[in-house]
């Protein structure tokens, strides 16, 4: 994917250099100041000249990138003296910034004949006023005074104070008694499960909650009675089981007791059980003769148990409770094991959250590593490519491109040679693309247009975004050139992501040809910009007499 997106972007990387000499029409970007106070006005200009017949189209907006617009001015028409067919266009803008910083006025689109040709960006510093303390008169600082007063403002203070903090208290001290549970009543004491169980359908009758309609509260009543009269009399955990698994264990308790229930007596209770089950979890709703059926199964339901259970003798009893203890173990130790799950997956999504907001940093500098670090604490290279030879100092071996397997024969036939390497890819962490040529015409190569029509190639291969700054540069051996740097976003082809990117391009002309080297890294990388600045240090160009 990487070499694919290489040979695309040197594909018109190089036809744009090779072509870029073409006539076409310019626009001159100018301000009057570079730098103003915080919500001054300062003018854009932009100029061009064309045709008498040719249609143009200046931007308007309200802003300007981050700059405010104040205003537009009417375009100002100069007829060329040299050239009476064509005019010269002058297009002014009023522009300010209320906050202090530097700005950049981005570049524009200017259509002429409905092509669009784009503006130089420009920077300009907005600075904060400054008082001038040598001509305003400044004074020392006062001693504070104590002014007198008989006023008893003070006291009312106080007494606010106290008052809002005993009602503070007092709030505080009723939610705490509201939330204290009442005190549960004396359980009341019943010689047998069964005279208990009796006792409760009494009261749960006295409760009249059919006639208040709360039949589901009434059926939940209903099932715990004869659960728990099951529980103590048979001794199996009844509370906490399903309907299937009561019954399945009944009938387990019935044959090893020898207790004599038929098989009406458990679907009695089965049926009372599943229509609990459907008012509790499904919403059905019995109607009044249902209801009371369902009670009397209940109560004749113990009945038949109580009589059916025989007298137990003392090691009977002792089995029973051991077994029946034995079950609460073993259903506490299934508790405690779901605790521990739970517990455990816990510590494991918190400390997945915090390696993931925290530590995967850590863990990539110190364990898998940082790309540009590995980089800029390798081993370099320094080396001679092209011709005339670029000496260069860069992380790894640029690797060699054949620019005839990815030009076509148009492109290479205005070049009389041409050489590429590079590293990396556009996106990723670290990228350099240098590259040579020559060409069979004597040329006179306009840099600041070689280093737009590169912008603009970046633009067609996704780059949005774009700000550019141009400025000289030259070579320790005194060669100049065209620095053009500034920021670009870039879809990153694997996250699918947009980052943000730094790029620099360092242009030069010799002996007719040029010579080029592009550098771009992701922003917010700590060692980028040192790769940057020591790539760019180690550049040689041998100078062409």
């Amino acid at each position: 994917m990487k070499h694919t997106k290489i040979k695309h972007y040197t594909l018109l990387l190089l036809l744009v250099a090779a072509t870029a000499f073409a006539q076409q029409p310019k626009v001159a970007t100018s301000i009057d100041s570079t730098q103003i106070k915080i919500g001054s006005q300062f003018n854009l200009t932009l100029k061009t000249t064309v045709d008498t017949t040719a249609q143009v189209n200046f931007p308007e907006g309200k802003n300007f990138g981050l700059l405010e617009v104040l205003e537009s001015y009417p375009v100002d028409t100069v007829r060329n003296e040299e050239n009476n067919a064509q005019y010269e266009l002058v297009k002014k803008y009023g522009l300010t910034q209320f906050d202090s910083g530097r700005y950049i006025i981005p570049r524009l689109s200017v259509f002429i004949n409905n092509k669009n040709i784009r503006t130089d960006s420009l920077a300009i510093e907005v600075t904060p006023v400054v008082v001038d303390t040598l001509k305003q008169k400044m004074y020392d600082i006062k001693d504070v005074a104590t002014a007198e007063s008989n006023s008893l403002l003070w006291l009312w203070i106080v007494l606010g104070i106290l008052l809002a903090a005993g009602i503070g208290f007092g709030v505080w001290w009723y939610l705490k008694k509201r939330k204290q549970p009442a005190p549960e009543p004396e359980e009341e004491f019943h010689a047998s499960p069964i005279e208990k169980a009796t006792t409760q359908l009494q009261v749960l009758e006295n409760k009249a909650l059919l006639d208040k309609g709360e039949v589901k509260n009434y059926y939940s009543e209903l099932t715990d009675i004869a659960r728990t009269y099951i529980e103590e009399a048979i001794h199996i955990p009844a509370m906490e089981s399903t309907t299937s698994e009561l019954i399945n264990a009944m009938r387990t308790a019935v044959r090893r007791k020898n207790m004599k229930l038929s098989q009406e007596t458990f679907e009695q209770l089965e049926r009372v059980l599943r229509n609990a089950d459907l008012v509790k979890f499904a919403k059905m709703r019995p109607v009044a003769h249902e209801i009371a059926d369902d009670r009397s199964r209940i109560e004749k339901t113990i009945v038949v148990i109580d009589q059916s259970i025989p007298e137990e003798k003392e090691e009977d009893e002792e089995h029973t409770l051991a077994w029946l203890n034995a079950q609460r173990k073993k259903e506490k130790r299934e508790r405690r094991k779901r605790n521990l799950i739970i517990s455990i997956a816990t510590v494991v999504v918190v400390a997945g959250a915090l390696f993931y907001f925290l530590g995967r940093n850590i863990m990539r500098e110190y364990v898998t590593g940082i790309p540009t670090k590995e980089l800029l604490d390798g081993e370099w290279v320094k080396s001679n490519y092209g011709s005339p030879p670029i000496t260069i100092e860069t992380p790894e071996v640029l690797k060699r491109q054949d620019p005839e397997k990815i030009l076509p024969k148009e492109a290479m036939a205005v070049l009389k040679d041409m050489q590429l390497f590079s590293y990396g890819a556009m996106a990723d962490d670290f990228y350099v693309v240098l590259s040579t040529m020559h060409y069979k015409e004597k040329k006179d190569i306009p840099l600041e247009q070689v280093a737009d029509a590169t912008l603009k190639t970046m633009e067609a291969q996704g780059a949005t975004n774009v700000l550019v700054k141009t400025e000289s540069f030259s070579t320790p051996n005194g060669i100049n050139g065209l620095r053009a740097y500034g920021n670009l976003s870039m879809l990153n082809l694997v996250t699918k992501k947009s980052v943000r990117m730094y790029y620099e391009l360092l242009l030069f002309k010799q002996d007719n040809g040029l010579q080029q080297v592009n550098i771009m890294y992701r922003e917010g990388d700590e060692y980028a910009p040192q790769l940057l600045d020591r790539v760019k240090n180690s550049i040689e160009l041998t100078k062409i007499n």
